[in-house]
């Protein structure tokens, strides 16, 4: 079950240094994308930073599988840490476009806040 959060952690994890690296190229310029304080920077920072950060999440839990009994262990958040990790940066990219997609935010966050509190309940039931 934690296979695949581990997969998608380390994809996560190159994504995230090739997002830094193409992102990168154009930091110095200080008006790149409106400035360091504008809507599409923020955005495109954020996307960056949540591939490492969502990795770093679905590697805790690939980790943390242990701690149960893998027979009883449900695999929705799984399921919810791997949608969480990909739809977040998704979002933010999209909302870097167009500010409206910024309402899509819901996706990645109910589900990133739904496994951790079904995982915590498996831990707590075991």
């Amino acid at each position: 079950m934690g296979t695949v959060n581990l997969h998608a952690a380390w994809v996560g994890i190159l994504l995230g240094f090739v997002a830094g690296a193409v992102q990168g190229l154009f930091f110095h310029n200080d008006e790149w994308l409106g400035g360091y304080a504008s809507w599409p920077r923020r955005m495109l920072r954020l996307a960056h930073i949540s591939f490492f950060g969502l990795a770093f999440i679905n590697i805790a839990y690939a980790l943390s599988l242990h701690l149960l009994d893998p027979d009883n262990a449900s695999a929705w958040p799984s399921y919810l840490f791997v949608l969480g990790a990909a739809t977040m940066p998704l979002v933010c990219y999209l909302s870097a476009y167009r500010k409206a997609f910024r309402h899509l935010f819901p996706i990645p966050v109910l589900s990133l806040v739904a496994g951790a509190v079904i995982f915590i309940y498996m831990v707590l039931e075991s």
